[in-house]
């Protein structure tokens, strides 16, 4: 399972470096070969460069519908290579001007890879995709984000599932977004995932406690600069919270000191009250598959297979695609026992 991964972020070197050779050859390009901007074997992008890489590279190369669609199939392709049998993809709706297309559009066009990918003879993974409100969204764009979700809810089928808070944590305060996400609250069967607390810049106690308290989010993402007020309040939240946490985006981004055996993981795997998720988040950027993000707790936490197991298993009543989708997992699990 796979709950916490953003598509841009998940975009292999390799992928990149063939839209760009594609752009090249055609003469649509004067950005460096992503091979060259992005080197193998770099992963220490930090708060400060890792936004800037995709305003500035990333989003300027995949830029048109063709780029949409090769990029889309190799993440799924990539996905379903390392094993992952559920996917929930994140992506902010955005406009493609070149291809002439609406963010609508450019979320139908993603819905249409997936539902490609999902009809191949063989296939095992299913992908639903969450939309994303960036922190530097107007309400009103934070509102049509939720309409769109709303309008290509996924009910039981290829589609929306959720919506998520992300974007650049230094961009200050969240509170003028809260009309949207109490609109998605009241979305039959549509999930609420937030990115919480990933920078002490994240938010005060007090925003992030609303966040908690008014927007009601089923799952938080990084969960990494609390407060004890705020450790009390996820750990005693109704109904349990889903934590999605990304060990290797932390360590490498320099998010959290200490490496990966001061990653806070140690702390929440063990409260019963929550739900710990195993994630990736930008893996094209950080380089670990979700494969090794459960060797990494094995090696860094003391994991047993057993454990391991568990941790995955209990990651089931946390996903967003319903209770056939939830079913499909357990039987996956029991299969693999």
């Amino acid at each position: 399972m796979r709950l916490h991964a953003h598509l841009s972020g998940s975009i292999s070197r390799q992928c990149l470096h063939e839209v760009w050779l594609m752009k090249k050859e055609a003469g649509e390009t004067d950005l460096a070969d992503p091979l060259i901007e992005m080197p193998d074997g770099k992963h220490d992008y930090n708060l400060k460069t890792f936004f800037p890489l995709f305003s500035s590279y990333i989003y300027h190369l995949v830029n048109d519908l063709a780029a949409v669609q090769h990029t889309t199939l190799s993440v799924l392709h990539d996905f379903a290579a390392d094993g992952v049998a559920y996917l929930e993809l994140r992506t902010t709706p955005r406009a493609l001007p070149k291809s002439n297309l609406s963010k609508g559009d450019y979320v139908a066009a993603i819905l249409a890879v997936i539902r490609e990918h999902e009809a191949q003879p063989g296939n095992t993974l299913h992908t639903r995709l969450i939309l994303s409100v960036d922190r530097r969204n107007t309400p009103a764009e934070a509102a049509e984000v939720v309409e769109l979700a709303r309008r290509l809810r996924g009910d039981g089928v290829v589609g929306v599932v959720g919506v998520d808070l992300c974007g650049d944590p230094l961009r200050g305060g969240v509170a003028a977004l809260q009309p949207a996400f109490e609109a998605a609250r009241r979305v039959p069967g549509l999930g609420v995932t937030l990115h919480f607390a990933e920078a002490e810049a994240s938010g005060s106690d007090e925003e992030l406690l609303m966040m908690l308290r008014e927007w009601r989010p089923q799952r938080i993402g990084h969960v990494i600069h609390l407060s004890d007020r705020v450790k009390r309040e996820v750990a005693t939240y109704p109904g349990g919270l889903g934590l999605e946490l990304c060990l290797s985006c932390n360590v490498h981004a320099g998010m959290i000191s200490g490496g990966f055996e001061a990653h806070h993981f140690g702390e929440w795997w063990k409260v019963d009250e929550c739900t710990v998720v195993l994630c990736t988040d930008d893996v094209g950027v950080f380089g670990s598959p979700l494969s090794n993000e459960y060797r990494l707790v094995a090696e860094h936490f003391g994991l047993s297979e057993p454990q391991i197991r568990a941790l995955a298993r209990k990651g089931i009543e946390v996903i967003f695609g319903g209770p056939e989708e939830k079913q499909r997992l357990r039987q996956i699990m029991a299969s693999a026992s």
